[in-house]
C-alpha cells in the first residue's frame, strides 16, 4: 500500500517493547546523487568485509532518492562484494543518451536557485513539500512524454532485479499535487521501476513521475534521509551521504536546501531515541567527502566515492557489533 504521512504515523507509533523486539533492525539509506549512491554501496561492502552484513541484518530497508536505488541493490540478494564490483566497473559504452539521463530543460544552477528560493520562503515542512511539488508540476510543461519514458527506462535498467524483494523495503516519494508523503512497498500495487523513478524525480531537473494518474517527486524533498519512517524499530542504522557536514553544502547542491525544524536528520534521530530506539548514524569521513567532491550528481565521482567508502566501512564496523 501507499502510506501518506498521517497513516504512517498511526502505523508505527505507540508500539510496546515486545513489538519493538520483533521489529529489530531498520536500515535507512539517504539521498546523495551519484556519489551518494556509490558511497552507500561501498560502505555496505566494507562493513560486510569486516563482518557486519547489513544486507542480511536489516529487517527493513528505507531508501530516499539515490538511496532508493541503493535499497533495491541491498535487497537484491547480490553479495555486497559483487555490488561494489559493479560500481567499480566502468559502464559499457552505449549510443549517446542511452546510459545517461536526459539533460534538464533549464541549467542546473537555475534549478537549484529556484529550490533555494522555495526553501527560504517555506515556514513549515508541509509548505516546502507543497511548493516543491508545484515547482515540479510547473516544470513538466518543458518536458515531453518521451523524456518521462526515457527516464523510467533508464531507472529500470539500473535496477538489479525488476521485481520488489520479498523482504521489507520502502521507497520514499512525495505527492507533487499535495506535498504528502508516499511510501511505496511491495504491497502498493506499484512496479518497482515506477516507485524508484518517482523517488528520484528531482523537481525542475526532470519530469515528475506519473503513477495511476498521480504525479510524484523525490522523497528527498521531504527529508534527505526520512529516518523517522524507521519508528518502532529497536535498532536503526542510518547511512547518510549528506549528513555530518559542518556548515552548508557547496552552492547549488539540492540537499543544501534549508530544512524547516523537524525535517533534519538530527531531529529525526532525537525523536527515534526518545521512542526507545538505538540509533547509529554513519556519515562520510574526510576521505569519503573528498572523493565525493562538490558535485555529487557527477557520474565521475562514483568510483572514487565507492573506494573511499569501502575503506571507511571496514573502520566503522566496530560501531555495529550489537547486530
Amino acid at each position: 500500500m501507499v502510506l501518506i504521512a498521517n497513516q504512517m504515523d498511526r502505523s508505527v507509533h505507540g508500539l510496546n517493547s515486545e513489538q519493538m523486539v520483533q521489529k529489530n533492525v531498520a536500515l535507512v539509506l539517504g539521498g546523495g546523487g551519484a556519489a551518494g549512491n556509490a558511497w552507500l554501496i561501498g560502505l555496505i561492502a566494507g562493513l560486510a568485509e569486516a563482518g557486519v552484513d547489513l544486507t542480511e541484518a536489516a529487517d527493513l530497508v528505507i531508501g530516499t532518492s539515490a538511496g532508493a536505488n541503493a535499497a533495491a541493490q541491498v535487497r537484491s540478494g547480490i553479495p555486497p562484494a559483487d555490488l561494489l564490483a559493479a560500481v567499480l566497473s566502468p559502464p559499457p559504452v552505449q549510443p549517446a543518451g542511452q546510459n545517461r539521463p536526459p539533460p534538464p530543460s533549464l541549467p542546473m544552477e537555475t534549478v537549484f536557485e529556484r529550490m533555494r528560493a522555495i526553501s527560504a520562503a517555506a515556514t513549515t515542512a508541509a509548505d516546502l513539500q507543497r511548493a516543491m511539488g508545484a515547482f515540479g508540476l510547473e516544470s513538466d510543461a518543458r518536458f515531453g512524454p518521451e523524456v518521462a519514458q526515457q527516464r523510467r527506462a533508464l531507472v529500470a535498467a539500473r535496477l538489479p532485479r525488476p521485481d520488489w524483494p520479498e523482504r521489507p523495503m520502502i521507497v520514499v516519494a512525495v505527492d507533487a499535487h499535495t506535498g504528502e508523503l508516499a511510501a511505496f512497498d511491495r504491497d502498493s500495487g506499484v512496479e518497482l521501476a515506477d516507485a524508484a523513478t518517482a523517488a528520484t524525480a528531482l523537481p525542475g531537473a526532470g519530469p515528475t513521475h506519473s503513477i495511476n494518474g498521480v504525479r510524484y517527486i523525490s522523497g528527498g524533498v521531504r527529508s534527505a534521509d526520512n529516518a523517522d519512517l524507521a519508528s518502532g524499530y529497536a535498532n536503526v542504522i542510518v547511512l547518510s551521504p549528506f549528513g555530518g557536514r559542518t556548515g552548508p553544502l557547496p552552492a547549488g547542491q539540492f540537499e543544501g536546501l534549508r530544512r524547516p525544524p523537524g525535517a533534519d536528520l538530527t531531529s529525526e534521530v532525537e525523536a527515534l531515541r526518545k521512542q526507545g530506539s538505538r540509533v547509529e548514524v554513519i556519515t562520510p569521513d574526510a576521505d569519503s567527502r573528498a572523493a565525493m567532491g562538490t558535485n555529487q550528481m557527477d557520474l565521475a565521482t562514483r568510483i572514487p566515492s565507492a573506494r573511499a567508502a569501502y575503506a571507511q566501512g571496514k573502520q566503522e564496523a566496530t560501531r555495529l557489533t550489537f547486530l
